[in-house]
């Protein structure tokens, strides 16, 4: 269960989570241009003020400095006055009215006009750094009673931090917050969607037949609801794989004990016909025994495969752990009039259960004898980090809609075939545990001829090789 703590629930992680996001964006869309405003706008040096108050002193002395061309010189270089940057770049002077019109130039930059604006705003003189000139001012002063301000300019490239770039481009800023949103959103949708691939992995292996698939313990310990939905497959899986076992324990158990009975009544059957008693009946009764014989010795077989998943695996060469059952299929085959291709190379190697794996390939190769017309195949070949063994005929195939179930205890596609031609539909169930058993996996597939029509069955199996 979930502590009372209302920040582990998953709802709030969501709204915590977007919402965090989306204010680390504002915020650093916001921060921009006044980290740009901090960092290019300063209090006016006192040495650039008293260059200003010079020329403004000069002014107020001379009062004809700012009649005709006397006043296109103050827009000059200005060197006497001390006016060079650390560039070395020339000072220019800026003389504007009461009402801010500039009175010794009309070649004024944008960035004198919103450096105006800037200072209008400002309690003191004030100097700001722009992408190639830095302009300093106002300085205030009066000449027969008209008011009057003096501002420089030095041209100057001046390196900027790298986010004043995009400061200065509003489409690369909204890019920017897009970019960084996306990463941050991705980021939280991998943390959540992170639990939902691990279960999904685990339902899939448990849908395959491995009843010891579980979510991983990271993903069962976190404290929201993917936490108490991980714990709550673990506890279903833990109890579908007791309920099973169970079942294949007491089908082994019931199998068994059924044998006493049966080994008394094949026994009192051979003492009756050794006493020269015959008749249809007994011999009905004999033959009903033997085919309760073979289901039995079958479900014996299925329980013990579905539960020897405590034994250690040997690593075999392929090959050679199959070589008695593929000499056995070759034979019978043989006498049937048809022909076994074996493409097995002797260099693949696993682990396995030698007798498991043994009676799963032959359950495979007598159904393949058995339904087809001329030819079998069976071959394998390492792919990847697995082993890959199929087993084809040229049969009849089957419906497509059995290709799954064929693979149930008891189940049977063909319903009008009998137990002598049919068998008890054990046989691909054992098969399929056996392969479980392994960490693989079996599937079956018609294949089809270029016509559309179905031209035989092919059964794969894939084998992990570590």
């Amino acid at each position: 269960m979930l502590k009372n703590n209302p920040f582990n629930r998953l709802f709030f992680k969501l709204l915590l989570g977007f919402w965090l996001c989306s204010s680390l964006i504002i915020a650093l869309v916001s921060l921009l241009p006044l980290l740009q405003q901090s960092h290019d706008r300063s209090p006016l040096p006192p040495s650039l003020e008293h260059v200003l108050k010079n020329v403004a002193e000069r002014i107020q002395q001379q009062p004809q400095l700012l009649e005709g061309k006397n006043l296109q010189r103050l827009h000059r270089s200005r060197n006497k006055e001390g006016g060079r940057n650390h560039n070395g770049g020339p000072l220019r002077l800026y003389l504007t009215d009461g009402e801010g019109q500039v009175l010794n130039t009309k070649h004024v930059s944008r960035g004198f006009r919103r450096f105006q604006l800037m200072a209008e705003e400002a309690d003191q003189p004030i100097s700001h750094q722009f992408r190639d000139e830095l302009i300093f001012g106002p300085y205030s002063f009066e000449v027969n009673g008209k008011p009057y301000q003096l501002f420089g300019r030095f041209p100057d490239n001046h390196p900027r931090p790298w986010f004043f770039f995009f400061a200065d481009n509003k489409l690369l800023t909204a890019g920017l917050a897009i970019l960084l949103s996306g990463l941050l959103c991705g980021l939280l949708a991998w943390y959540l969607s992170k639990p939902l691939r691990s279960l999904k992995h685990s339902a899939n292996a448990l849908a395959r037949g491995d009843l010891s698939s579980r979510v991983d313990a990271a993903t069962a310990n976190r404290r929201d609801e993917m936490g108490q939905l991980a714990q709550a497959f673990n506890g279903m899986a833990d109890a579908v794989q007791t309920m099973i076992n169970n079942q294949q324990r007491l089908m082994g158990d019931i199998s068994h004990e059924l044998r006493t009975p049966l080994t008394r009544l094949q026994l009192a059957l051979a003492l009756g016909r050794k006493k020269g008693q015959q008749s249809e009946e007994l011999e009905r009764i004999g033959y009903e025994a033997l085919q309760l014989e073979a289901l039995i010795s079958e479900l014996l077989t299925l329980s013990r495969v579905s539960l020897a998943s405590h034994e250690n695996k040997i690593v075999l060469e392929l090959a050679e752990s199959l070589s008695q059952v593929l000499d056995d299929a070759e034979f019978e085959a043989e006498q049937q009039g048809k022909i076994l291709k074996i493409d097995i190379p002797e260099s693949l190697q696993l682990p396995l259960h030698p007798k498991t794996l043994s009676r799963a390939i032959e359950n495979l190769l007598r159904n393949a004898i058995c339904y087809a017309n001329s030819q079998i195949i069976i071959r394998a070949a390492q792919v990847g980090k697995h082993i890959l063994i199929t087993v084809e005929d040229d049969g009849p195939g089957i419906d497509p809609k059995e290709l799954e179930a064929i693979f149930k205890p008891f189940y049977r596609p063909d319903t009008a075939r009998d137990r002598q031609s049919g068998g008890w539909g054990l046989g691909l169930a054992i098969t399929q545990a056996a392969i479980t058993l392994h960490q693989g996996s079996i599937v079956a597939e018609n294949l089809i001829s270029p016509t559309g029509k179905r031209q035989g069955l092919k059964l794969s199996i894939s084998l992990p090789i570590s």
